[in-house]
């Protein structure tokens, strides 16, 4: 019953910097693990951020050190900060939601219909 809206997607220059958010309702937002996925066209969803209500964040290796997953408890939203962003970043990006979610795909019950990010000069 948990409903994620992304938003934020467009066209950015490498270098650039862009910024995802995630608007969540039907649920109780801070029980929720949050998680940013990624596929890019002719690859696998790959999972690359994840927030849980507590403890440090994870990240993939691809995007460690110029990515940050935050959220807003009391807007019920989620953000990626994107930095440093590359050709290769340019993918459907979507959230996702589960109460119990962890690094596997499968785990996540819960998807917003993704937006595009292009990276392109």
């Amino acid at each position: 019953q948990v409903q994620l809206v992304e938003s934020g997607g467009g066209l950015v220059q490498p270098g650039g910097s862009l910024r995802l958010s995630c608007a969540a309702s039907g649920g109780t937002f801070s029980s929720l693990v949050m998680g940013w996925v990624r596929q890019a066209p002719g690859k696998d969803r790959e999972l690359i951020a994840i927030s849980w209500s507590s403890g440090a964040p994870y990240y993939a290796g691809s995007v460690k050190g110029r990515f940050t997953i935050s959220r807003d408890n009391a807007k019920n939203t989620l953000y990626l900060q994107m930095n440093s962003l590359k050709p290769e970043d340019t993918a459907v990006y979507y959230c996702a939601a589960d109460p119990e979610g962890n690094y596997y795909l499968s785990s996540y019950d819960y998807w917003g219909q993704g937006t595009q990010v292009t990276v392109s000069s």
